[in-house]
């Protein structure tokens, strides 16, 4: 075995040198290590890396082959080893990033020539039509978008012979190539999705051409095969697809494969019916090793199951559409997604059009979703994402999926399901539909199923809602539930799934505390999406079982928070729970769906009350233009459809007074979402936007030179730059600030009554509900007892410096922060005190 020398320096004192050296090395020597020796280092490093003096001490003593080594120099090895380590995970990481920097620098570059052709293409399209404006004949010519990307109509004698559906399937994959890599449509970037070094990839839409489509690009670090297989198996990634069946599968000629497939989707809200689609799936290699599958419709209404099971659907098309899949050097893939659709916008209410026939919303729904799923699997499949609760990430994705299939079940109420309309004149604000035959079955294991004896009653509704942000509106209605549910209603569900009692809610009362915990399992890649297990705290009003725990645990999923994302909607779907929560619980999902809907130049506020059966917020007034500020204007007249559903199992001998109370909650619901909807649209105090003064309520700007004023008179120095303390951008730059300032009231329970915009975020809550915090709630222990040492001198000298310590916000999430600053907040004549003002210096949470 070769001697492993790590550097030497011969000695040049004679021959007892090497005694010497041997006896006293000093920190200068280099030493030659013999291959026996580093193996024993190698062990010892495998197992403690940063080994103590102690435990260097004992290797000498241990390994006889060490014992003319000093531990000085064996700590010199191993840092030199940790080093070495440091330096090839480095090394490793940069080939990594290195690889994937030109996989993309090769996607960029043919983004580029594909949009160079186009420019070139439009070009000539120019100069023919000016050709064509100076020909007198020219009327007939027709040069849009439609001539080049319309799909022909095959006929179904076609499609009744493999060679027929070989020629159809070769004409998708040359016209799915065409608009993935070529200039069959004309793209334009997706608002508000900019490529950059941490963006999941490349999206565009397109405006002009027949029905809608959406494009996206990226780079995935799996396999081609894999994700193929990922993508073929839609219902998995694409929650509005309720079945995928695959009728015929036969191999084509040239290796590749061909599928006649049948796929039902789901309707997003009650006033609009489900789409099906009957389509060929075209699988294929080509010859520069890149896979393809490619999908179109075929012509015919007749096909697929029988008219019975397809009676609650409208046929929709599917143009040219796919994925084109390519591997890179050194591993992963580059991804095309084309997704073209014609989804029959003339069957649905003219107010809901816009959501038929958005490009953004089949973006969202369809082709970013698809993109965001691969780039999961492959971190998951990395080991990247770490989960709570110990759940394995396959098993959360199960939960994810089943509420909200579960959700949609509900929303869509399907016939061959089981569901079934009761009381229905078609003037009923609420939709209240039962399933006699629906069993809570779990996912592995029958002994977990629930069989009702009468089923499942579900009460849905849904409304338009104007100058409301959705994101905005999901968040509070997340991170207050007291402010709209129901704590009885939810027992009743709780204790239905634990033990299939029927109680009638309101029978074994119980108070809600207030106070909700949420826990977070995992979410996805760019956190669009949240699972969560949340605890309401409940306690009986009944004396002799004031000793019983009353929680209630809910399963939820919480998504499209995100107010930059366009055309996203956003969704709030929970469902009680056990508190052993096992993998395979049957879960019953109720929440909430807010799409918004494009509204279009030519759309007025008119459009909302075209049909008062759907308008169920024609009281929400939010006065008039005049009171906005112009840079308000893009919010104004923007409208989105909410959907409520709520589930509730019932005993057959109590369906009548199970679908009172679900009507009557789901009412009170409406009620409560639309006093919130009022609250937080633009025309009040949107936690969106920030503080808006309006004419007639100057308090806020009143209260911002009171605090800034007083933080002066009592520290010494300025909390604003003195050029930020003139005029009406006092307020402003206090909304700003970098800590987080809030001023509560000097009551016997002092509760906040203003808060910053870093306020809000450390609290995680809103203005509206920011009333409802009490101080000593948002400190621990140590930090109430620090607070209570130093009121006494606060009260005397006007300010205190608090330590640094934990709080907690009202999510039950720790923050951190490194001093707090309390100090008196004085009015305009500097004798009477208004408030306490607080200031957390560098807060983060832990």
């Amino acid at each position: 075995m070769a001697m492993a020398v790590i550097h030497h320096r011969e000695s040049s004192s004679g021959s007892g040198g090497s005694s010497s050296i041997n006896k006293h090395l000093d920190a200068g020597k280099y030493v030659r290590y013999t291959a026996e020796q580093v193996e024993a280092l190698e062990r010892v490093y495998t197992e403690c890396p940063k080994p103590s003096s102690l435990r260097r001490q004992q290797l000498i003593r241990e390994c006889p082959i060490l014992c003319n080594i000093e531990p000085k120099q064996i700590k010199v090895w191993f840092q030199n080893r940790r080093c070495r380590e440091k330096q090839r995970k480095e090394a490793s990481r940069l080939q990594t990033v290195n690889r994937k920097l030109t996989a993309m620098n090769r996607l960029l570059m043919e983004e580029n020539d594909r949009l160079q052709k186009q420019v070139s293409q439009l070009v000539c399209e120019n100069g023919y039509m000016r050709q064509q404006l100076h020909t007198v004949n020219a009327s007939g010519t027709d040069a849009s978008c439609d001539s080049v990307v319309t799909t022909p109509q095959h006929s179904l004698r076609d499609a009744n012979n493999p060679a027929g559906l070989l020629s159809i399937a070769e004409e998708t994959l040359t016209e799915f190539l065409s608009k993935a890599t070529g200039t069959a449509v004309d793209w334009v970037q997706m608002p508000g999705m900019k490529p950059g070094p941490d963006s999941v990839g490349i999206f565009a839409i397109s405006q002009s051409c027949r029905g809608v489509a959406a494009r996206a690009c990226g780079l995935v670090s799996l396999e081609p095969t894999k994700i193929a297989e990922i993508l073929k198996d839609r219902p998995s990634w694409f929650r509005e697809c309720r079945n995928l069946e695959v009728f015929t599968m036969f191999p084509a000629g040239n290796g590749g494969t061909i599928e006649l497939v049948y796929t039902q989707t789901f309707a997003p809200t009650t006033l609009a019916p489900a789409r099906d689609f009957w389509t060929l799936r075209y699988t294929t290699t080509l010859e520069n090793g890149s896979l393809v599958v490619c999908e179109r419709s075929l012509s015919g209404s007749g096909a697929g199951p029988s008219a019975a099971a397809a009676a609650q659907f409208v046929r929709a098309e599917v143009l040219p559409s796919g994925y084109l899949i390519r591997p890179c050097d050194g591993g992963g893939s580059i991804i095309h997604i084309v997704d073209h659709l014609n989804l029959e916008a003339w069957s649905v209410p003219e107010v809901l059009r816009p959501l038929y026939e958005s490009s953004k919303v089949i973006a969202q729904k369809m082709t970013i979703a698809a993109l965001r799923y691969i780039r999961q699997i492959a971190q998951e499949t990395s080991g990247e994402v770490v989960y709570g609760l110990g759940r394995q990430p396959a098993v959360l994705r199960t939960f994810s999926q089943r509420l909200s299939r579960g959700f949609n079940d509900a929303i869509n109420g399907f016939n061959d399901d089981g569901w079934s309309i009761i009381n229905c004149d078609g003037n009923e604000d609420v939709i209240i539909a039962i399933n006699s035959s629906k069993s809570l079955s779990s996912t592995s294991n029958p002994a977990n199923a629930l069989s009702y004896l009468g089923g499942v009653l579900c009460a849905k509704a849904s409304m338009l809602l104007q100058n409301v942000p959705p994101a905005v509106l999901v968040r509070f209605l997340r991170e207050h539930r007291s402010e709209w549910a129901d704590f009885n209603v939810d027992a009743y569900s709780a204790a239905s799934l634990k033990a299939g009692t029927y109680a009638y809610p309101g029978m074994r009362p119980t108070r809600f505390t207030g106070s909700q915990v949420i826990m977070p399992l995992g979410h996805t890649i760019e956190h669009e999406e949240l699972l969560e297990v949340v605890r309401l705290e409940g306690h009986s009003l009944a004396q002799e079982e004031a000793f019983l725990s009353r929680d209630i645990h809910l399963l939820q999923i919480c998504s499209g928070i995100d107010e930059n994302a366009v055309g996203a909607c956003s969704e709030l779907v929970f469902a009680p729970i056990d508190e052993m929560f096992p993998d395979d619980a049957p879960i019953l999902p109720s929440g909430f769906r807010i799409i918004p809907l494009e509204s279009k130049p030519s759309d007025t506020q008119d459009s909302l009350n075209t049909n008062r059966t759907l308008d169920l917020t024609s009281s929400l007034e939010v006065g008039p233009a005049t009171n906005h500020a112009a840079g308000d204007a893009p919010c104004q007249n923007t409208r989105s459809v909410l959907t409520i559903a709520f589930q509730f199992p019932f005993d057959s001998n109590l369906q009548d007074n199970v679908a009172t109370m679900a009507r009557q909650y789901v009412r009170s619901v409406i009620s409560s979402v639309q006093r919130v909807a009022v609250a937080i649209s633009p025309s009040g105090l949107s936690p969106a936007i920030g503080p808006k003064q309006s004419p007639g309520s100057p308090e806020a700007l009143t209260l911002a030179h009171w605090i800034c004023q007083s933080y002066s008179l009592h520290l010494g120095a300025d909390l604003l730059k003195s050029e930020s303390l003139v005029g009406d951008s006092v307020l402003k730059n206090l909304w700003q600030h970098q800590d987080a300032i809030l001023c509560c009231s000097l009551k016997s329970l002092p509760v906040f009554v203003f808060a910053n915009q870093a306020g809000l975020d450390m609290l995680e809550t809103t203005l509206v509900a920011l009333q409802d915090i009490t101080l000593d709630k948002i400190f621990d222990e140590s930090g109430r007892k620090a607070l209570c040492s130093d009121f006494t001198k606060l009260m005397e000298q006007g300010f205190a410096y608090l330590p640094g310590g934990i709080c907690m916000s009202t999510m039950g999430r720790h923050v951190s922060y490194e001093q707090a600053v309390a100090w008196k907040v004085f009015a305009a004549d500097e004798s009477t005190v208004h408030c306490l003002a607080f200031s957390f210096v560098n807060w983060s949470f832990v």
